[in-house]
């Protein structure tokens, strides 16, 4: 027989994860459509009874988001500029109705190849906060994503937040999602840029991330190293020029590799003269 536990509290949720194997859910948005007619034969832990798991806070080093946080209260929430592809992507995850329960850590857990979320996050230099009974411990995202579907959190462990550090809130960043069409669709490929600039027009940071080209999103660490120092206007011949070899696309029934390689450089390109004009503007207002 199989079990179900709605916790009140963080502690008594950890005490439950310490008896035994939990499917730990919230928005639950992949994981019933994934069931289809299958009987329920895992113990389900429902962790929206945790409330201090929901919103976002600051503290000293980092902009704190909780795991039961949806990506409509991403979308509604005023954040920095560097937050402009994550609240794009948050536009992009299904319909709205998903987007109010949906959550961040669920799409992380979820580990998808094309999860919408996580490019926007690993510009940002996201953060995954782990808690269980004996301690905490946080593992920056392209560490706990280690493949498709796998993910480094131990049976015991709760994602309780994903944490963005401050130093990587600086500039203005964009999203661009490829899919067969507008809405309601999973990604062929996505990528996400965030630029800040100096006082002379110049690339003080990039940092650049591509989903649904591997099996799991890559940060584009090259090119990136090779837009430091150099003007926004080179953005598009300086994308051009170098080779994105931390991609390894395969061929599904949305797109062959060949076509995702080529792809994911044109919404590179985009993503990031987007986020170099909307630096641009947002310096001179």
């Amino acid at each position: 027989m199989t079990r179900y536990a709605r916790p009140k509290t963080l502690d008594e949720a950890l005490a439950l994860l310490d008896e035994g194997a939990w499917r730990v859910v919230a928005g639950a948005t992949d994981f019933y459509p994934a069931l289809g007619s299958k009987p329920l034969q895992e113990d389900i832990l429902d962790i929206n009874g945790l409330a201090e798991l929901r919103g976002l806070r600051e503290n000293p080093g980092h902009i704190v988001i909780g795991a039961r946080t949806s990506w409509t209260d991403i979308h509604d929430t005023e954040l920095p500029p560097a937050f402009a592809a994550l609240q794009q992507a948050a536009r992009e995850i299904g319909a709205i109705q998903i987007q109010n329960v949906a959550t961040v850590a669920g799409n992380l857990c979820n580990a998808s190849p094309a999860a919408d979320g996580v490019p926007p996050l690993m510009t940002l230099d996201a953060e995954v906060e782990l808690q269980s009974s004996s301690g905490s411990r946080a593992l920056p995202l392209h560490a706990f994503i280690l493949g498709n579907r796998r993910t480094a959190r131990l049976r015991n462990e709760l994602v309780t937040a994903v944490r963005i550090p401050k130093a990587a809130t600086a500039g203005r960043s964009a999203f661009v999602k490829l899919g067969a069409r507008r809405y309601l669709v999973i990604s062929i490929a996505m990528a996400a840029a965030r630029l800040a600039l100096d006082g002379n027009g110049r690339i003080a940071q990039a940092a650049i991330a591509v989903g649904a080209c591997s099996a799991v999103a890559q940060r584009l660490r090259k090119l990136e190293a090779a837009l430091v120092d150099q003007p926004a206007g080179a953005v598009t011949e300086i994308a051009a020029s170098i080779s994105f070899d931390e991609l390894a696309p395969i061929d599904d029934v949305r797109g062959s590799a060949g076509y995702r390689r080529e792809a994911a450089r044109e919404i590179v390109i985009r993503a990031l003269l987007a986020a170099t004009a909307e630096t641009n503007r947002w310096a001179a207002a």
